[in-house]
């Protein structure tokens, strides 16, 4: 499987989060009570049904409203296929018990061994599990990674970036960072996969809303690969060459002074009509330095989503050893979409996690240097913009 892009929408109409949820009723939900209570007796350390209730969070990284969700949107998938899966016990693994197990190999990153011996599961039965929620996932889950789809929802979006440090206009936040694995050297694909800064990775690149929301992601690609190169190489770059995408309403910022649609990245990307990076050199003046300060600022908000992503989601967060490259970049995207959807239904699981902006450690800024006159144009109205000096 090639690089996981931009995603097109899928022939069936997907329900909204709001409809899916609410569509549980109260004995569903004391259903699903139940379920966490034998399975918290299955698992080792939580042997407590009414302690394990407190730790569902802990364990699953999300609440128990968005793991029924969750389940809703994968049911029809993995109950269509007969597994015949059983615990040691004898007993059958219903539908939460596959979804449980799947997340847990996803929000843990335990090895499937452990996660195995923690549900009375064989290892090799954790994998499958884990496989088909994938594959149900990147199917019923896609409809929460699109790119803004109304006026209305692109409107929302500026305004909130606006709020940030002031930016007008700005419909994103681009970055990129590195998914680490562990190949031995007799591996053939091992030089291929080796990055600059001499790890073993494999590459993700995401633009995010100011809700730290992912609105495209690219993967799959070797971590050797330049930032703009893996961007030259996406859906979304070709779109905004044809003048498909960030092609909305342009914003007067003065008489006879208006700015386009723009997202905003760092120096390893080039500097385009619709790419903003910051102005490069230590000692600028005042005008620019002050813009680079919250071009800085905005950013943070790829950095602290890239980062939540590697902390909920630890299968991607350490090093993967040994890892199938044609299923990891559909395990990336799995993983970007339980981030989004924890998003989306509000789950308050979120606010309890610390905010970091360090997710890609060890590695330094390679710059592009790639400068298109028309970008130029824009940030230096940007920076006028902030400045008060534009022309009334």
């Amino acid at each position: 499987m090639g690089p996981v892009r931009g995603f097109k929408k899928r022939r069936k109409i997907e329900k909204k989060p709001e409809e899916n949820a609410s569509a549980s009723g109260s004995s569903e939900k004391e259903g699903s009570l139940d379920c966490w209570d034998e399975l918290s007796k299955r698992m080792n350390g939580l042997q407590s049904p009414s302690k394990g209730l407190d730790k569902f969070k802990s364990v699953f990284n999300i609440s128990r409203r968005t793991f029924n969700y969750i389940c809703s949107l994968v049911k029809e998938d993995m109950m269509a296929k007969p597994g015949n899966f059983t615990f040691s016990n004898g007993k059958p693994v219903s539908l939460e018990d596959q979804v449980a197990v799947a997340l847990r190999r996803l929000s843990s990153g335990e090895s499937l061994v452990t996660v195995g011996d923690s549900f009375g599961l064989h290892h090799s039965t954790v994998s499958q599990l884990t496989w088909r929620f994938v594959e149900s996932m990147e199917e019923r889950g896609l409809h929460h990674l699109q790119w803004p789809s109304t006026e209305a929802e692109m409107t929302e979006i500026k305004s909130k970036f606006e709020k940030i440090q002031s930016l007008p206009n700005c419909c994103g936040v681009i970055d990129t960072t590195h998914i680490m694995m562990s190949l031995p050297s007799s591996d053939p694909a091992s030089k291929v996969w080796l990055d600059h800064e001499k790890n073993h990775s494999m590459v993700l690149q995401a633009i995010v809303d100011p809700e730290m929301r992912f609105r495209d992601i690219v993967t799959g690609w070797p971590g050797r690969i330049e930032d703009w190169l893996v961007f030259q190489s996406s859906n979304f770059y070709k779109l905004c060459e044809k003048g498909e995408r960030l092609n909305g309403k342009k914003l007067e910022i003065s008489e006879g002074s208006e700015i386009r649609e723009y997202i905003i990245g760092d120096s390893g990307y080039p500097l385009l009509p619709y790419l903003v990076i910051p102005y490069e050199g230590k000692e600028l003046p005042e005008l620019r330095a002050e813009f680079n300060k919250r071009h800085s600022a905005t950013r943070l908000v790829a950095h602290r989503a890239l980062a939540r992503l590697k902390e909920m989601w630890k299968i991607i967060q350490g090093v993967m050893w040994r890892p199938d490259k044609h299923k990891l970049p559909r395990i990336i995207l799995v993983c970007c979409l339980l981030h989004n959807i924890v998003i989306d239904l509000e789950d308050d699981v979120q606010d309890e996690m610390p905010l970091s902006h360090d997710h890609d450690s060890g590695y330094h800024q390679r710059n592009c240097g790639s400068v298109d006159i028309k970008g130029v144009h824009l940030r230096d109205k940007l920076s006028l913009y902030f400045s008060g000096k534009l022309p009334p």
